[in-house]
């Protein structure tokens, strides 16, 4: 299973930023998710909303943003990045000019948040990108449905949130069902309320194909010897090698 930690990019600052991926690249992980801090990241928790704030107080011009990213390109050649993007901020950014950094980067993963604008996820679908559909633990119907017909991954909540399933109540049969009653072949990656090591193997025992990682990795950030050693202990839990 793959281990995906999550960068607030441009928190505390975009520099800061390159030294966290540095560690996250020295401890292991497989993949950074990065995001594009949002004016109004409604669909976050109240620790990734303070830090995108943060991020935006010192730096609100989105062409830093992509710039940065072109530098963690350059500096670790064949990282594999997400890029995690409001549909509000691409508007803001441009349909266009976003596209444009995409293809001019080979970046091709993007995990598109928010549900307002359907035309943004239909023009990134029609430009033949891999758009990450998400699926919450208590599987509603259309939901589901966006994830069939996507082309990216399906981020799937790891833990519930007050609301289940009437028949699959726990991660494991969610996935087992998603796929072999769904009918779902993409990657299924799972996050949300992963804040332990125990929590990790729960995914990884239910057979997801990643874990996303935010709070255990996030308040590490600018302690980078704490950092390194944290990522390389979950990798190893997400890869199977420690039990």
């Amino acid at each position: 299973m793959r281990l995906i930690c999550f960068l607030n990019h441009g928190s505390p600052s975009i520099e800061a930023s390159h030294r966290v991926v540095d560690c996250y690249v020295e401890g292991g992980a497989d993949v950074v998710e990065t995001d594009f801090p949002a004016d109004d990241p409604y669909l976050d928790g109240e620790n990734i909303k303070i830090r995108m704030h943060e991020a935006l107080t010192k730096c609100h011009d989105y062409d830093k943003y992509m710039e940065s990213v072109e530098t963690i390109l350059k500096e670790h050649p064949g990282i594999h990045l997400y890029m995690l993007i409001y549909e509000e901020t691409i508007m803001a950014i441009g349909m266009d000019k976003f596209l444009a950094f995409l293809r001019r980067n080979n970046l091709q993963e993007v995990l598109l948040v928010g549900a307002r604008h359907p035309e943004v996820r239909a023009r990134l679908l029609a430009e033949k990108l891999k758009v990450s559909a998400y699926i919450e633990y208590h599987l509603p119907e259309d939901e589901i449905e966006t994830a069939k017909q996507t082309t990216g991954f399906v981020y799937l909540q790891a833990t519930p949130s007050g609301k289940f399933h009437p028949q699959y109540k726990d991660l494991k049969s969610i996935i087992k069902y998603l796929r072999e009653e769904r009918g779902i072949t993409n990657e299924i990656n799972c996050g949300i309320g992963i804040h332990d090591y125990d929590q990790v193997r729960m995914v990884r025992d239910a057979g997801a194909d990643g874990v996303f990682i935010g709070t255990q990795v996030m308040n590490l950030h600018g302690q980078p010897d704490k950092l390194i050693a944290k990522v390389k202990e979950l990798k190893a839990i997400a890869s199977g090698q420690v039990k």
